[in-house]
């Protein structure tokens, strides 16, 4: 934002939010008076474009007041740009309309890493490593694109075609195919398998319009493997939609147990009920959080925890307890704006406080930035991310399950069972990129002897020797590392070989052998 221009966004945020104080409120005399200041914006526009000294993009001045004006009610009313406006919606409905590849920029290719599972692409025989030339008449090759510049020529309008030109590394051979554009899921379930005979192990990304049809075949899908126990994960999930949530819940909960219930200004409330239809009502659950769950998420885990049902294991949530509707501005932005306060079944609020938080134009649909979100990393100063102890609860805001067991508002969910961040992972962000392009150059380079290959006989015998890896110390061996730096460094680049052979399921399976979440899971059940 232009310093020069904030007295300008005030003096327009401020009359916005008389007018739109007043039509919130209903008063008819302060709707009277909001016409009045409707006049003066269109006033104050018209000076600045007439008589100001500088040429000034209006549009732009009047999404800065917008945005300015949100940012002193709270962190998550947001105004949305219409160049915004179509990825949040692709995100909170599920889908987007492409070709249907995870693709990265190889030296100056496009390459890609996983055609998407039902997508347009994979039902045309496109697969990994395969490099996308040319795109209709635009060469994509031999050119640093950004990735908005690669998205613009590879995504479109549903049922266009598009005429690709593709080289397969594999067999050296060039070819074109002709792709139909189509709607391609952007997958809220992750991974879904079993950890063991009896527990399954279901991770959870976010909640969207298509995530309960999703999470509802992954759960069937595991109760045929044998499943009697569940792990839900959903760590670093920021939420989503409300309904989507309640959905998912209901699979838990038996008929007529309060999920949740929302408040709004007027203190009307609205109050959601499990029914009949749950899928898992009598198997034990275990639902893993941390600092990063929020909205939906903790939903998730309040209306489980205030009603007895399974273990919330992890650290405490993000603390989120606000509800956003989003409004159309009438020219193709919109606001997301807060209308309501949800509580768990037991009473509890779980917003933690917002004052004196600041923000930013909304581009996703995240929190803003600023001390709100900082507090996070307040958290791990205070020691809270390594000592339950740590928590700060208040008496005034204890509440009691009917079982018996305290729970805590004002500031997200307070776990069963603490788990402390793992700070034995660490490692320097140096080495990422060079580990995904060893991992990426090793299985594009072999991928005739790694395609029968499983996931159970990679993760047992891969690189049991270490002459794989020891390829890949040499080529960082200017770096100082130590012995535990070289050991954690072999397995990341395991678990990044893994995830390009066998995309997130390889990735999560690796990682799992040594979480600290998952072994507590183990552990419990064993007692």
């Amino acid at each position: 934002m232009n310093k020069n221009n904030l007295p300008i966004y005030f003096a327009i945020a401020v009359a916005f939010g008389v007018v739109i104080g007043a039509f919130f409120s209903g008063n008819t005399s302060l709707l009277d008076k909001s016409s009045v200041n409707e006049q003066k914006i269109k006033r104050l526009i018209n000076f600045i474009q007439k008589d100001y000294v500088d040429d000034v993009n209006t549009d732009q001045l009047l999404d800065g007041a917008i945005a300015e004006m949100l940012t002193k009610l709270d962190p998550h009313s947001v105004y949305i740009p219409k160049e915004n406006l179509q990825a949040v919606t692709e995100s909170m409905q599920g889908n987007f309309v492409g070709i249907g590849v995870q693709f990265r920029m190889i030296e100056d290719s496009i390459t890609v890493v996983h055609p998407i599972k039902g997508g347009p692409s994979i039902k045309k025989g496109i697969k990994a490593g395969d490099r996308i030339l040319i795109a209709n008449t635009d060469t994509l090759y031999g050119k640093k694109l950004k990735n908005s510049q690669i998205l613009k020529a590879l995504k479109g309008k549903p049922n266009t075609e598009i005429k690709l030109q593709i080289y397969r590394k594999s067999n050296d051979s060039l070819f074109s195919v002709a792709v139909k554009r189509g709607k391609v899921n952007i997958k809220s379930v992750d991974v879904a398998y079993m950890l063991n005979d009896s527990i399954g192990y279901l991770k959870l990304d976010r909640f969207a319009q298509n995530t309960y049809r999703e999470f509802k075949t992954s759960l069937h899908h595991l109760l045929a493997k044998g499943m009697t126990d569940l792990v839900l994960d959903l760590r670093g999930n920021g939420g989503g939609f409300i309904h989507i949530a309640n959905k998912i819940v209901d699979e838990f909960l038996e008929d007529d147990k309060l999920i949740v219930f929302t408040k709004n200004n007027g203190g009307e409330t609205h109050e959601y009920f499990a029914t009949e239809k749950g899928d898992f009502e009598n198997g034990s659950l275990y639902v893993l959080i941390d600092e990063n769950s929020a909205s939906a998420s903790e939903i998730v885990a309040g209306a489980l925890q205030d009603n007895d049902k399974g273990i919330i294991i992890g650290r405490r949530s993000f603390g989120k307890g606000l509800v956003q509707e989003e409004m159309d501005l009438g020219d193709g932005s919109a606001v997301r704006l807060t209308t309501a306060r949800y509580y768990t079944p037991t009473g509890r609020s779980i917003q933690k406080p917002y004052k004196n938080s600041t923000t930013t134009t909304e581009k996703t649909n995240q929190p803003r930035s600023g001390g709100y979100n900082s507090e996070v990393e307040n958290r791990y100063r205070n020691g809270e991310l390594f000592n339950k102890d740590s928590i700060k609860t208040i008496d005034s805001l204890k509440f009691t399950t009917p079982k018996g067991k305290t729970v805590y508002g004002g500031g997200g969910i307070i776990p069963d069972v603490f788990v402390a961040v793992d700070t034995s992972q660490y490692i320097s962000p140096y080495y990422f990129a060079h580990l995904n392009d060893f991992a990426f150059k090793y299985v594009d380079n072999n991928r005739k002897k790694l395609t029968d290959l499983s996931l159970d006989t990679f993760v047992s015998n891969f690189d049991v020797n270490n002459s794989i890896s020891n390829q890949f110390l040499l080529k960082i061996k200017d770096f100082k590392t130590s012995t535990r730096t070289k050991q954690q460094l072999r397995k990341l680049l395991k678990t990044a070989i893994a995830r390009e052979l066998f995309n997130d399921k390889g990735l999560y399976k690796l990682n799992h052998i040594d979480d600290k979440m998952i072994l507590k899971v183990l552990e419990l059940e064993n007692k």
